[in-house]
């Protein structure tokens, strides 16, 4: 065993009556431990949270979406898009129509985004998950029936258990119509709701109904807004969304659902990263108290360092002995953080024992998603905190050594 190890060890894990040294050097240890600790939990949590959310986006959000790269519709009737159409690693190719339009309810009304959608559409089995009340009904035999974020049922007071009263949708007709009464410039149709689903912002506003009902609605009948298209599993989405493109052409955009969620995905990312950064700040405070414990180790073994001196070991050995002693302070503390917080996220994954709040209905319990990654990302981080720290102080405690000589 290398020399300035072995004395390190024997500083550190010393089994003598405990000193102030040893106090010191133990508070310098729990700090890192704590440290490792939080990141480890707090990095795994986010992760949870970036599971759950963009699992909810994804019931809403095609794995593969094509749109007009110039305009807001186009015919699907082209010989590529009905052959795509019948494309075996195909799960689901659902047409969408959506435009923006008046809603009304009673005395209340609210401009939100009517989204008419195909057959295809129901056949996500997780669409059910983000009902709040009511069911994700489109269609009952012949009748029509939407599906509402929890936007709109806030501004318009939505009761889906009244059977009588209907939404009002209107929107502007494409003909002109010359005529007194201003209600006759816009289709108006009624449509029951059958559910109320939540979300986030950016589709709690959204009406989802039936694509014939949209067709009527905005007189449009033959061109959509989107193809959205899901695979079968094990599919290559990359490989598939560059043979569309190609075939395609530059007059559409495919877009994959990082594409289509950019905002989103940056947004987790950033969070993720500067709550990382704030926690490493606080690690690194807690790192450089080593600096001081072995600042006062060195005075403490002024002694043992003279007469190691006087034995022949050089300033380099003296030097390693420090290091390696700030070496061991932080990487005893950063795997025992990093145990006792893989062991806790594994209980909250299993058992939940921090609550969120029973008023959320998505989850009740903070999210956890535990990542390799993370473990390594914080063992180098608090490796190279303490190379740093531990340089610092390996050199420090060479500075007096001729005065340590001669006090011998």
């Amino acid at each position: 065993m290398n020399t300035s190890i072995y004395i390190a060890k024997r500083y550190l894990f010393s089994r003598k009556k405990m000193h102030a040294i040893n106090i010191i050097s133990g508070i310098s240890m729990l700090g890192v431990f704590v440290g490792s600790a939080a990141l480890i939990i707090i990095l795994s949590v986010f992760n949870g949270f970036e599971k759950v959310i963009l699992a909810l986006y994804n019931n809403f959000t095609p794995e593969l979406k094509i749109e007009p790269a110039i305009g807001k519709t186009f015919d699907p009737n082209t010989p590529y898009l009905k052959q795509l159409a019948h494309d075996p690693a195909l799960f689901s190719y659902t047409q969408a129509l959506e435009e923006k339009a008046l809603i009304r309810y009673g005395d209340r009304q609210f401009i939100g985004t009517v989204r008419g959608v195909s057959n295809d559409f129901l056949k996500n089995k997780q669409l059910d998950s983000t009902i709040q009340n009511g069911s994700f009904t489109l269609n009952a035999g012949t009748v029509p029936y939407a599906v509402i974020g929890a936007t709109v049922q806030n501004s318009l007071g939505v009761n889906i258990n009244d059977q009588l009263s209907h939404l009002q949708i209107y929107s502007p007709r494409r003909k002109t119509v010359n005529s007194i009464n201003p209600e006759d410039e816009f289709i108006r149709l009624p449509i029951s709701v059958s559910g109320i689903f939540a979300i986030q912002q950016d589709f709690d506003g959204l009406v989802i109904a039936p694509l014939s009902f949209t067709r009527d609605l905005l007189d449009e009948p033959v061109e959509i807004s989107s193809l959205e298209l899901n695979f079968k599993p094990r599919t290559n989405i990359d490989k598939q969304q560059q043979e569309i493109q190609n075939k395609l052409g530059k007059n559409f955009l495919v877009k994959n659902r990082y594409e289509q969620n950019t905002e989103l995905y940056k947004t987790l990312n950033y969070e993720r990263w500067f709550t990382f950064l704030i926690l490493t700040f606080v690690l690194i405070i807690a790192i450089f108290n080593i600096i001081g414990s072995l600042t006062m180790l060195v005075l403490d073994k002024r002694k043992d360092i003279a007469i190691l001196t006087s034995l022949g070991a050089g300033k380099p050995l003296i030097q390693g002995i420090f290091f390696f002693e700030g070496m061991l302070i932080s990487i005893t503390g950063c795997i025992a953080g990093i145990i006792v917080g893989l062991v806790f996220c594994v209980l909250q994954q299993q058992f939940g024992l921090i609550k969120m709040g029973s008023a959320l209905m998505v989850i009740d319990a903070y999210p956890v998603d535990i990542k390799f990654t993370d473990f390594i990302l914080v063992f180098l981080t608090v490796t190279g905190i303490a190379v740093i720290a531990s340089g610092i102080s390996a050199r420090l405690s060479v500075k007096g050594l001729d005065e340590i000589k001669q006090d011998l």
